[in-house]
């Protein structure tokens, strides 16, 4: 029987049915394409054994006058530094105190290591973190369990909490501690997850899709970071929130501060949507910001610094701080820096700011209306060039919009958990021209999947990945993009081949499957006899690479799996092991009116590379 060449269009295409994708892959997971050849992801491995707290939403990598490379990791609970795989707290602190005279009391019982905290007006909330030092010895806790840094376990009022110092109370009903004791509160922890409050009109309008719930984020919506360097120190703030610097002349535990309480500090903004630095003019800009002499937040305002001062935000005739606000949309989501300008989207136009020089120092010009994104973290700019997740589509800006034409947008965009898109992000991977977004599937509240872009060769494809953050390679800072997951670690990708979350490495479970394909629109039925592998096991580890060929046979295209069925599916599956198979041959004998051919592997040390494999195939009849 004659070989048939199979040369499927690269990347995904959901657009449209299974079989009217004929030609065409139409399923996969953990694989790329690369020259128009489908291949297998890279693997991954932890940074270090530190273990972050809370859930990693932002990362930022920076570079020190000394060279040293930190990467900056916010979390709801945390502010880390990560220097070679080792773990610094530079959570800023809130509040010291010296509390009274026996502050703590040991009311959880004999063997208990709960204590009762009095301290008048405390401010912490449930889960907070605050360091006792100074304390003296009581009631069988020793000093080590006391001066520690403990975690709130119950408010019990507004001058009285509960923390478990892990000790063992003599009889668990004594006050004790001395009269040194101090405390200090590190800045209060924020929500993991958004929380939606109900009603009509709650919210902004537009911030959700017509149809969905209506809802208010105010107050109740997750914990984000941003961040940036300004020379070797680092500006960061909380979305919404508060702005801190931490000044990398200290040592690289030395904590976060608030930027109004630097020296010289004036008119510092209390709160923000989003801080970054205008790295050209050097300016410190925050978008969001509350007005001079006020502290309500201001949705439209944005505010900046004086030229090469992150501290003075005084206006006056010799310096160039300053503000203005948009006069389009109704608050600002977020923003991007580009070498050229800095984009910035509100819920329903995109801007462009521009520094002008005095006596203006900045300017925008709306670049377009009925413009949204997804969240604050879903834009990213790749030589220049933004792409971003919209609400429905995704766009890329290279001097003007345009919808990215998507052959998964379907697929994606009906499968979102809204409610939790300040979750989405977008990162790129430069060395395979590619950039990623990951977001939380309709029936899943954290980030479970992945979509892909390559914009060198304009394709699509997705996968499952829990990743809640990116960094990439940082023009060559770093040896390997970076990630943390929800384990509390941080990844190295496109590391070896395998899964290292475990000790040891795991199997990575890829495929890619194509659409359904026949011979004469499916009018006779077709026989396949054998198939002749294409691909190769290049840099794979295992001493046998193998990947696994399967072709499922259908006679209609709604046929659901029944082996032998002759309405159902019929499914052959082959074993190809070796390190280059150009000329082995696989026996599966079946018969339908369509089939597809799926390639995937489970095993470790295995890195493959499709081509181009070929079918014996013949008609067989129309019965």
């Amino acid at each position: 029987m004659p070989l048939t060449k199979l040369q499927f269009k690269p990347g995904i295409n959901r657009e449209g049915t299974n079989y009217s994708n004929e030609g065409g892959w139409y399923d996969g997971d953990k694989i790329r394409f690369r020259s128009g050849y489908a291949e297998r992801i890279g693997g991954w491995e932890k940074v270090g054994a530190a273990q972050f707290v809370g859930t990693c939403r932002k990362l930022h990598d920076f570079v020190t006058l000394s060279s040293e490379n930190l990467l900056f990791m916010g979390t709801e609970k945390k502010a880390y530094l990560e220097d070679s795989g080792a773990l610094y707290d530079i959570t800023p602190i809130r509040r010291t105190v010296t509390l009274g005279a026996n502050p703590f009391n040991t009311t959880g019982g004999s063997g208990s290591g709960v204590i009762t905290v009095t301290d008048t007006g405390h401010g912490a909330s449930l889960g907070d973190y605050v360091t006792f030092s100074g304390a003296t010895a009581f009631d069988g806790l020793t000093t080590s369990n006391l001066n520690k840094e403990q975690v709130v376990t119950q408010v019990v009022d507004s001058n009285n909490y509960k923390v478990n110092t892990g000790g063992s109370a003599s009889s668990g009903s004594t006050a004790g501690g001395g009269s040194s004791a101090v405390a200090a509160y590190q800045i209060n922890v924020g929500l993991n997850s958004t929380v939606l409050g109900p009603g009509w009109g709650a919210g902004t309008w537009g911030r959700f899709t017509w149809g969905s719930g209506a809802g208010s984020l105010a107050g109740q919506t997750l914990r984000i970071w941003f961040a940036d360097d300004f020379g070797e120190d680092l500006l960061m703030n909380i979305a919404d929130g508060n702005i801190f610097y931490w000044d990398a002349t200290g040592t690289t535990g030395t904590r976060a501060v608030e930027l109004s309480t630097l020296a010289g500090a004036s008119n510092v903004p209390t709160v923000a949507r989003k801080v970054l630095v205008s790295e050209t003019d050097r300016h410190v800009i925050c978008f969001g910001a509350n007005p001079i002499g006020e502290t309500a937040q201001d949705p439209l305002l944005i505010r900046w610094s004086s030229q090469e001062s992150p501290t003075d935000w005084t206006p006056t005739a010799t310096n160039t701080a300053g503000d203005l606000r948009l006069s389009q949309g109704s608050e600002i989501v977020t923003a991007l820096r580009t070498s050229r300008q800095i984009l910035i989207w509100t819920d329903h136009t995109l801007h462009s700011l521009s520094f002008l020089g005095p006596p203006y120092t900045f300017g925008t010009a709306m670049l377009g209306d009925n413009v949204r994104i997804a969240g604050p973290n879903t834009a990213i700019s790749v030589n220049d060039i933004v792409f971003w997740m919209g609400q429905e589509n995704f766009y890329v800006y290279d001097g003007r919009i345009q919808p990215l034409p998507c052959t998964v947008r379907q697929f994606v965009f009906d499968d979102l958990n809204r409610n939790q898109s300040f979750k989405f992000h977008a990162g790129s991977l430069a060395s395979q021209n590619e950039v990623w977004w990951y977001y939380c599937s309709a029936d899943s509240e954290e980030i479970n999947r992945y979509v892909i872009y390559n914009y060198l060769e304009q394709t699509w494809y997705y996968g499952k990945l829990v990743r809640t953050a990116w960094n990439d390679r940082a023009a060559g800072q770093r040896s390997y993009p970076q990630a943390p997951s929800l384990d509390g670690y941080l990844y190295n990708h496109e590391f070896g081949l395998d899964d290292g979350s475990t000790n040891p490495a795991s199997a990575i479970d890829s495929f890619v499957q194509s659409s359904d394909f026949d011979i004469g629109d499916g009018d006779e039925f077709m026989f396949i006899r054998r198939i002749i592998p294409d691909l190769n096991f290049t840099q794979s580890t295992a001493t046998a690479p193998e990947v696994e060929f399967t072709m499922t046979a259908r006679n209609y295209n709604g046929n659901v799996t029944g082996q032998g069925s002759n309405s159902g599916d019929v499914i052959r599956s082959s074993v190809v092991s070796g390190q280059d198979n150009y000329t082995n041959q696989l026996f599966m004998r079946l018969r339908g009116r369509q089939m597809n051919l799926k390639v995937s592997s489970d095993t470790t040390g295995v890195k493959w590379r499709l081509g181009a494999p070929r079918l014996e195939m013949r008609p067989d009849g129309r019965r």
